[in-house]
């Protein structure tokens, strides 16, 4: 891949000398969900991770990373990021926030770094797939070198 093809979270982590795979897809604006983008990609589901921006009431804007399959513990994040209550951000406010589009999130590389949670489940996993930060790309990386370069917590955020 050319260097001027390469995304902003692509050229983070090889500065920070971080180690993926990449692989493209092609992107159905029908269906831009997590599960739709495992499926295409032929990828192990629950090693595809979906990137979402919430809102706390105390601390402000977070991240939360979990399997694209799993549904979102609002409480549970709340608890873990030092919250009363947490909530999804508008979908018109996503770009102007992190730089990245609905389907083309990347938890490395947006415009802030916001504090950032992982499903505990991910260092399980020899490697898992989030969006480059744009549609139709994904890269597979070591979850403990995602974990540590984002400085993100982990734990149970995931609906049982």
């Amino acid at each position: 891949m050319a260097n001027k093809s390469k995304t902003n979270a692509m050229r983070i982590l090889d500065s920070a000398g971080i180690n993926y795979r990449i692989v493209t897809y092609e992107v159905d604006e029908k269906d831009l969900s997590g599960v739709h983008v495992a499926a295409t990609c032929g990828l192990p589901i629950e090693q595809v991770y979906k990137t979402l921006v919430l809102h706390g009431d105390k601390t402000g804007y977070l991240v939360a990373v979990l399997p694209v399959q799993m549904e979102l513990n609002l409480k549970a994040l709340a608890i873990l990021s030092g919250n009363k209550k947490v909530e999804m951000i508008a979908v018109k406010d996503l770009l102007p926030l992190t730089g990245y589009i609905r389907g083309g999130c990347s938890p490395v590389g947006m415009k802030k770094a916001f504090p950032t949670y992982v499903e505990e489940s991910a260092i399980l996993c020899e490697w898992i797939s989030v969006s480059a930060g744009v549609r139709g790309v994904q890269l597979l990386l070591n979850p403990e070198e995602l974990i540590r370069y984002l400085h993100a917590k982990t734990g149970n955020i995931v609906m049982k």
